[in-house]
């Protein structure tokens, strides 16, 4: 057992040595290892312009402030029915959001599914340092570098072409990590969409976990322990009730009302209609103060120049989200990019998610 314990000790203390201190590696309650980014405290106003001078929210856990947080370094895999970040796979996919939380919390306390607050944060974060990372939106490569390209685990052919899916976790050069550096989290723009907690849409309005409270239950219309912002994601144009028809005109706002639900059949989930337009165009109701925690988890944008990063919505039912987009987005890919218009059971080939880890 001695041996056992100085072989993991060592091997931390490897990955400790070659990133200078920046990843770690964080054993589970059944001894297997994650490759973990350590993500030292930040206050608002060093990501964003005239922000209060208090910790980013996603440092807040249970009204305590954490000096760090650990990020997987790598989309997940999943082995024994449990969460882990390692380089070189291919990730899991086909994961519904309910399963990506038990995933992540069977590895025992402080695990969790990584959030929104924790999402945005390094957004925020890369936004600020000029470290938008690029990856795979492109059919294994990069839209803007094509020269960028991961390792395939996954091809599909459609008519007579062969296409590139899925590339290896963290297989992509350092220009694919947060902070342009091998030792940042990779593959947070494309490859992958990600299942975030801690965010979601109910007919239209968003409800947050006002800091990372990541315990607070995901229970399908209860809302105890999330926070009312009192603000709605609207259309400018009202939708139709036309199951067959998927296209909704007009453009996406934030307002204090929803006028314009974008299925005028009820507030019922088996309808299609969505709309999309980039995050950085999303705009405000005339005369309405959005409140500045919309910015703080990377739900109003902060300027007009957040690469084109696209936003996806569904305002009725209720929607939950996911981060970053995947291998064929384009330019729409990115960290700042989010898709509210699936519910949890939602899984696809492109569906994945990463768990994160916080000392209690």
């Amino acid at each position: 057992m001695g041996f056992i314990y100085s072989a993991k000790d060592a091997f931390r203390a490897s990955v400790e040595a070659q990133s200078g201190g920046k990843n770690t590696v964080i054993y589970d309650d059944k001894g297997y290892p994650s490759i973990m980014v350590v993500i030292p405290m930040f206050y608002l106003d060093e990501v964003i312009d005239g922000a209060p001078h208090e910790p980013h929210p996603a440092f807040k856990v249970n009204g305590e402030i954490k000096d760090a947080i650990y990020i997987s370094k790598y989309q997940n895999i999943v082995h024994d029915g449990r969460a882990y970040s390692l380089p070189s796979q291919d990730p899991k996919v086909y994961t519904t959001f309910d399963q990506a939380l038990d995933y992540c919390k069977a590895k025992g306390a402080g695990w969790h599914l990584m959030t929104n607050a924790e999402w945005a944060a390094i957004a925020l974060w890369c936004k600020k340092n000029g470290t938008m990372p690029r990856g795979n939106n492109n059919y294994g490569k990069d839209t803007v570098a094509a020269h960028e390209k991961g390792v395939p685990t996954y091809k599909y052919t459609s008519g007579e072409t062969e296409y590139v899916g899925r590339v290896a976790t963290g297989s992509g050069p350092a220009s694919w990590a947060h902070d342009f550096t091998n030792e940042g989290i990779f593959d947070m723009n494309g490859n992958v969409h990600e299942w975030v907690h801690g965010l979601r849409l109910i007919n239209g309005k968003i409800w947050v976990i006002a800091e990372n409270d990541f315990d607070v239950q995901n229970e399908a219309g209860d809302t105890t322990g999330w926070y009312d912002t009192g603000v709605y994601i609207d259309n400018t144009d009202v939708g139709n009730d036309l199951q067959e028809s998927n296209d909704i005109s007009g453009s996406l706002f934030l307002s204090d009302s929803r006028l314009n639900p974008m299925y005028t059949g009820g507030d019922v989930d088996d309808h299609y209609g969505y709309n999309y337009h980039s995050f950085e165009t999303l705009t405000v109701k005339d005369g309405f103060a959005v409140p500045d925690i919309l910015k703080w988890h990377g739900l109003n944008p902060i300027d007009a120049d957040l690469g084109e990063d696209r936003l996806y919505v569904r305002n009725y039912g209720e929607r939950l989200p996911l981060r970053g987009g995947y291998w064929s987005d384009g330019s729409g890919a990115g960290v700042f990019a989010l898709y509210l218009n699936y519910r949890t059971f939602f899984s696809y080939s492109y569906v994945g998610f990463r768990s994160a880890f916080c000392v209690l």
